[in-house]
């Protein structure tokens, strides 16, 4: 659900700031796309104040259900919330520029150092950091969705990581049965709170009539 302070905060962030924001998270970044997902969320909810924390989980399970790497997914997502289609293009563009920009260097200038012991050693190290980036990301957004005493969330979790790391079948099944599961529960909640109220009605419509 949007908050209300957004349509007065949507005017104040300028397009350079949206492309400013992203080029620096693409240009910092490594790890690839999961490793962002922490500190985009860093940035569009706790610093920026963009996105709400239930927002950014919808974000991310939109970007994360889509085609494409999640972190430009999500910059676009982001970009056409706060300013409509140009900001998911300026955003878009902020993201993937610096990489664009790395790896024409690197084809251009730096060939041959991908034998470098150097190289091969700084690219070991960057790999767990990467990985406790994912980790903590995914245990900071876990902790916002996963929480409170529905069962639902926590079955669907369950199972999803288990079906993923299992098994054959793709991510994106998993996040296809989890909007099926989610609304068939909606609708069923709200089935059984028409009927609660309809009941509730009725009752009162039987003592008033009882009164009289």
């Amino acid at each position: 659900m949007s908050r209300p302070e957004d349509a007065e905060t949507v005017k104040d962030i300028s397009l350079w700031e949206l492309f400013f924001e992203f080029f620096k998270l693409g240009a910092f970044t490594i790890g690839g796309g999961m490793a962002m997902v922490s500190l985009i969320q860093g940035i569009v909810v706790d610093k920026k104040k963009w996105l709400t924390e239930e927002e950014c989980v919808d974000c991310l399970a939109v970007s994360q259900g889509l085609p494409g790497v999640i972190a430009i997914n999500m910059a676009t997502y982001i970009g056409n919330v706060k300013r409509g289609t140009i900001g998911s293009i300026v955003a878009t563009a902020g993201v993937m520029l610096p990489s664009l920009i790395v790896i024409m260097l690197i084809v251009e200038f730096l060939r041959g150092f991908g034998d470098n012991p150097y190289v091969k050693g700084a690219l070991k190290a960057i790999r767990p950091a990467a990985a406790a980036l994912i980790a903590w990301a995914a245990i900071k957004l876990g902790s916002k969705v996963l929480k409170g005493r529905k069962i639902l969330p926590w079955v669907l979790a369950a199972a999803s990581f288990l079906v993923i790391t299992f098994t054959d079948i793709s991510a994106v099944w998993a996040i296809v049965a989890g909007i099926a599961a989610g609304i068939i529960y909606t609708r069923v909640n709200d089935r059984r709170a028409a009927e609660a109220a309809e009941a509730s009605g009725a009752g009162e419509k039987e003592g008033g009539d009882d009164i009289s």
